[in-house]
């Protein structure tokens, strides 16, 4: 039997808020939430922002006052919706309206040139040829310039772009452990990663004490690293900056940090370690990388995530040369009105100019279905299978190609196979990747339209995260699950409410591509769908709580089914337990530095297995010849 690989929790931040209990996802459709949910989100959100602390269960706000939670939403619901999802650029990043930089100048010394005094180690080597040095006191010098020299000042430049996916107004993931000198990302990673175990119900010992300590996985990555200061964006930045490179730049750089940083500080995990990176499919990379190992039995329990904080002005001008961005000028065109909205910036399958880059970290925990029966897990999910498909030849290479018909047709033909014709045609819906681009928006519409006809579906629900939170790169499939899994519990279909109407270039006949959130029916199946830089595409199929204990029961038997339920009672409460904690602003950071470092002499081996301190199982080595048949 093939090991179905469920959903048990999930976690992380991104411009829409928490990920775990679909606090993002309920921000997206606020407006269409009834009045419990609806005020549970706002607490949620004004504690995270801080602008609510908990002192002793009440609420107080910052003069010390205690605010019922009926209050909430009239004393900051503004600035809550103000603070969250696409909005102006931030200083806590740059400013976009004076972005610094080095200004070049040249200057003509004249007939009676320039002179001045200075310490004489503070002069550059090799020396300009205009210049000329006279010796002086106290090891100073004075330095006399004939002709023309040349400068670099500091000066500032109005951005063309100015808006992007933040992390929610007064978010400061530092604040919330002993950070040190960490990038932004990796803070956001440990954020995420403990919000999703925590969301499990479980510790994270209480499942690993069921299970082998080899029959566990990390899979993530980031892909621009950490472009902050305190990563490559310090390694790059210092020497030019005239300081010094810190030795923790290039390492907290890497790619790998946010597995790096799952391992050795949040789960002291021994077992599979995972990075992969493929461009804006990067989370979907990973996660096929977690369901394949879980599928074939080679682990039982995964972490799966990813990050990126890049909103800083070398990534943005980046993106900005290549017109991949929408810019002030692309948005005033657009609308005609000579007004950016910098709400509205993001614009799947609309008119549009490109994409608005975003900032988050997403990760979801897995494991395979007899151990989810055994504990009792709440299911979220499933992750049936990943594809990921290469273009071939191009001549852009950024360019679209035959990848993601590859990747959706096999995606949908899988769930037909699995739950029926009926399923995919009338409860499947797509999580689009929906960059933004005039490009995209044709495309990605095509590929859609002809699967659509292939497998006779009509009237495809479609949504787009990014129209609310951004292109977040690496994590943007993150984001898409999250949005996915959010529908299957709310039965709500973000509709893309940053769009007047649907470009006219769209191949929309066959597709449901809404403006306005709407009331869907229980659906059963969701398509990731990720197109990346390079050829990177990737599309999974996901199925529904629902379908998935379908699933679990008919491989398991009633009354395994039932002893789950039972076991699934206490796991819920302690769900709820961290649900209010998590909405009252204590989100129990997990950072374990250096707590339980583990030595050679920890380690117990024999030629059959090995031991190692703090885990309870022993890791079995292999004694099978795989190959047997062959030697």
């Amino acid at each position: 039997m093939t090991a179905l690989p469920i959903i048990v929790g999930m976690g992380g931040i991104n411009a829409a808020g928490r990920t775990s209990f679909h606090q993002g996802f309920r921000r997206i459709v606020i407006d269409k939430l009834n009045a419990e949910a609806r005020q549970e989100t706002f607490v949620g959100l004004a504690t995270l922002m801080n602008l609510l602390t908990s002192q002793d269960g009440k609420l107080v706000d910052g003069d010390g006052k205690v605010v019922a939670k009926s209050d909430v939403e009239q004393r900051f619901g503004a600035a809550i919706l103000a603070g969250t999802l696409i909005r102006k650029i931030e200083h806590e990043h740059f400013d976009p309206d004076a972005t610094p930089w080095q200004q070049k100048l040249t200057m003509d010394a004249g007939e009676q040139g320039i002179s001045f005094e200075t310490r004489a180690r503070d002069l550059p080597s090799p020396l300009p040829r205009t210049w000329k040095i006279t010796e002086l006191e106290d090891k100073r010098v004075r330095v006399d310039i004939a002709g023309e020299v040349e400068v670099k000042l500091d000066s500032t430049r109005d951005n063309p772009i100015k808006a992007a996916g933040q992390f929610p107004t007064g978010f400061k993931p530092a604040s919330l452990y002993n950070s040190r000198y960490q990038p932004r990302g990796l803070q956001a990673t440990i954020f995420g990663a403990a919000d999703a175990i925590h969301s499990t119900g479980y510790s994270w010992n209480e499942i690993v004490d069921k299970i082998s300590p080899d029959e566990i996985g990390t899979y993530s990555a980031s892909v621009f690293g950490q472009t902050q200061a305190e990563g490559v964006g310090g390694m790059m930045q210092s020497r030019l900056k005239g300081e010094r490179v810190s030795t923790k730049n290039l390492a907290l750089g890497l790619n790998t940090m946010p597995t790096d940083f799952v391992n050795a500080y949040v789960t002291g995990n021994v077992g599979t370690t995972f990075t992969s990176t493929g461009a804006c499919a990067t989370f979907l990379y990973n996660l096929k990388a977690a369901v394949q190992d879980i599928q074939a039995g080679r682990i039982r329990l995964a972490i799966v995530g990813s990050n990126d904080c890049a909103i800083t002005p070398e990534v943005v001008e980046g993106f900005g040369n290549m017109s991949a961005l929408a810019n002030e000028e692309g948005l005033k065109k657009i609308d005609g009105n000579g007004v950016a909205d910098h709400r509205r910036t993001s614009r799947p399958f609309g008119d549009n100019c490109g994409f608005t880059i975003g900032e988050a970290a997403q990760f979801i925990i897995l494991m395979d279905d007899a151990l989810a029966i055994e504990l009792g897990a709440n299911v979220l999910g499933s992750v049936a299978d990943v594809y990921t498909n290469a273009d071939g030849i191009k001549k852009s290479i950024t360019a679209p190609g035959p990848g993601n018909y590859i990747t959706m047709a096999k995606s949908v033909s899988l769930a037909k196979s699995i739950v029926g014709a009926e399923s995919v045609q009338q409860r499947s819906f797509i999580l689009a990747h929906g960059s933004s681009t005039p490009q995209n928006r044709v495309t990605e519409s095509l590929i859609y339209d002809r699967v659509a006809k292939s497998f006779d579906i009509n009237n495809w629900p479609v949504a787009a995260p990014k129209a609310f939170v951004g292109h977040t790169i690496g994590p943007a499939s993150g984001d898409q699950v999250a949005m996915a899994l959010g529908i299957f519990a709310h039965n709500i279909m973000p509709g893309i409410t940053t769009i007047d109407k649907v470009a006219d270039d769209v191949y929309n006949e066959r597709l449901n591509i809404a403006t306005q959130h709407w009331d869907c029916p229980a659906m059963d199946i969701a398509f990731i769908n990720s197109k990346g830089f390079g050829g990177n595409n990737a599309t999974a199929t996901l199925f529904s709580p629902a379908v998935t204990l379908s699933m679990m029961e008919k491989r398991h038997g009633s009354e395994a089914i039932q002893s789950y339920r039972d076991k699934s009672v206490a796991v819920e409460q302690a769900r709820v337990n961290y649900q209010t904690q998590a909405d009252h602003g204590d989100f129990q950071i997990i950072y374990r530095f250096g707590d339980g470092t583990l030595t050679d002499d920890d380690v117990s081996l024999t030629d059959q297995d090995i031991s190692v301190t703090g885990f309870a199982n022993k890791i079995l080595l292999p004694t099978k010849n795989p190959f047997s048949d062959m030697v």
